[in-house]
């Protein structure tokens, strides 16, 4: 059985970084994916899709990402269902396998702030930050 979904969109909201009972580091957060196609004379639709990461996937995501970047996320479709009021809802959300950036350090903060500066500028005196990984490498990005 194969269950693969990769979604390139813009984060609807800051990631915020939490940690389950044990200790385990885990984010949600929901990307918007326009729609490859509008119909004549509309605008192309907009999905939304929630995503949960998890340990360092979500330490990453909340550490280098913000409001209004472009991700792309690779993972799997999960499935859920509740029931509320007597009536029996379904919930999909896509666990992230891998993350990866989808813009330059530029595009982020000009689409994070309009233009203005942001902490994404601060990533190139940190240390760990591996600023060769991940500035304009196109052989990253799967397709």
């Amino acid at each position: 059985m194969l269950n693969l979904i990769i979604l390139q969109g813009r984060l609807t909201h800051d990631p915020e970084l939490r940690s389950t009972p044990s200790g385990v580091a885990v984010t949600k957060f929901s990307i918007a994916v326009q729609r490859n196609y509008a119909s004549k004379g509309t605008e192309r639709a907009t999905d939304f899709f929630d995503v949960v990461a998890w340990r360092q996937s979500a330490e990453f995501i909340c550490r280098y990402f913000r409001k209004g970047n472009l991700i792309i996320v690779n993972g799997e479709l999960q499935t859920g269902s509740y029931e509320k009021d007597g009536i029996k809802r379904k919930t999909y959300e896509v666990v992230a396998t891998n993350v990866y950036f989808s813009e330059s350090k530029q595009q982020a903060a000009d689409s994070t702030l309009g233009g203005a500066s942001s902490s994404i500028d601060t990533l190139e005196g940190n240390s760990d930050f591996n600023k060769q990984e991940f500035e304009d490498d196109d052989d990253m990005l799967p397709f």
